[in-house]
């Protein structure tokens, strides 16, 4: 048989990974950012299987511990910081992009949650992430009105 118990968990995984992810994503599509629903769900989806990756197939009893597999962890919230970095630019002496970097940043931290079975986790950390980007986007809206 091909699928197993322990591949419909993985694949279980894999979906909430994009569901979260679009999640986020969601809220910046509607904010109108770049970096939005596809983004956002596949920067969660990849830091997902990366961890799963690095917790299943790099185990130290499987390589007679020459792995350390938290090494992959590491360099996901590196490599997302970069990307995140990417985004980060000066516009007409206005910094843009933090709050997207930021996000994806967070976005790779639930991937890794639910790479990692912390599900209540990842999902309390997406309810948090998207009311910290709603009350964020309706106080710049607040500030726009008092001048």
């Amino acid at each position: 048989m091909i699928f197993t118990d322990f591949s419909y968990e993985i694949l279980i995984q894999l979906i909430l990974a994009v569901i979260l992810g679009a999640v986020i994503g969601f809220e910046r599509t509607v904010s109108g950012k770049a970096a939005g629903l596809r983004t956002y769900a596949l920067v969660t989806l990849g830091s997902t299987i990366f961890t799963i990756l690095s917790r299943l197939a790099f185990r130290p009893d499987v390589l007679n511990n020459q792995f350390d597999p938290t090494r992959i962890a590491a360099q996901i919230v590196v490599g997302i910081g970069f990307i995140g970095a990417g985004l980060i630019v000066i516009k007409e002496q206005k910094l843009q992009g933090l709050t997207t970097a930021a996000g994806l940043w967070t976005a790779a931290a639930v991937g890794m949650a639910i790479g990692a079975k912390f599900y209540f986790t990842a999902l309390s950390s997406v309810f948090l992430i998207v009311l910290i980007l709603a009350i964020l986007r309706w106080a710049r809206i607040e500030e726009r009105f008092s001048k």
